[in-house]
């Protein structure tokens, strides 16, 4: 499966079998958690057979149901972090794809089990993301227009359209989508992309502007372009 068809793939799956990670599966997301961790300074946790952070009221209100293996998304405190945290979960989560797995991003509906992770001084919880082998491969939702979130048009490469594409996939809090891309012309021979967040009462936008980032660098190519 190529990351282009991991995204067009991934739905949110919030229903799971009851069945554990195979090991060769959950050795390569821990191989991978571990190479994350190390480049952008996070501390992302695989927890296994773990059934009690995703029961109680706040999981049944989310429909979640026989999660027992979730990545707990934590770093150091920054203004960077949520961002960071999306980006390189996303990175993860369409690993995890790739694998036969599902997965979903979960901002409030689970339980912070204590001994189940390990936190050093000045960091934080931002998320956890259920993993597992799903009842179903989720379904899509409705989304937004490439000209409603980018300044797209005839005269921007091909491959900044196909990166608006990709980012319209990403899961965002509630399908909210408060993310925009322009195409900022060249800079040193290099073309630029802005990518911002808008107001959510919602919150949650930084994280769910890392996420959208990842799909469009990842289609697009990161050698066609820089962020600016």
């Amino acid at each position: 499966m190529t990351i282009e068809e991991a995204i067009e793939a991934r739905h949110s799956v919030r229903a799971y079998k009851e069945k554990p990670l195979e090991k060769d599966v959950a050795r390569r997301l821990e191989e991978e958690i571990a190479d994350v961790n190390q480049k952008a300074n996070l501390h992302i946790q695989l927890i296994h057979d773990e059934p009690n952070a995703f029961r109680g009221t706040l999981a049944k209100y989310g429909k979640f149901r026989n999660v027992t293996s979730y990545m707990v998304m934590a770093g150091k405190r920054g203004d960077d972090l949520d961002e960071s945290i999306g980006f390189y979960g996303e990175h993860l989560v369409l690993l995890a794809q790739t694998l036969g797995l599902n997965t979903c991003w979960v901002g409030l509906s689970y339980k912070k089990i204590p001994g189940t992770y390990l936190l050093e001084e000045g960091e934080v919880i931002k998320a956890y993301i259920a993993i597992g082998y799903g009842e179903t491969q989720g379904v899509g939702h409705k989304i937004k227009r490439v000209d409603q979130v980018s300044n797209a048009s005839d005269t921007t490469p091909t491959w900044f359209v196909e990166g608006v594409k990709a980012a319209l996939l990403a899961p965002t809090a509630v399908n909210q989508q408060k993310f925009s891309f322009e195409y900022a012309g060249m800079k040193d021979g290099r073309h630029q992309v802005r990518a911002k967040r808008g107001f959510s009462v919602i919150g949650y936008t930084k994280i769910d502007l890392g996420i959208a980032k990842y799909h469009f660098e990842a289609v697009a190519g990161k050698e066609q372009f820089e962020w600016c």
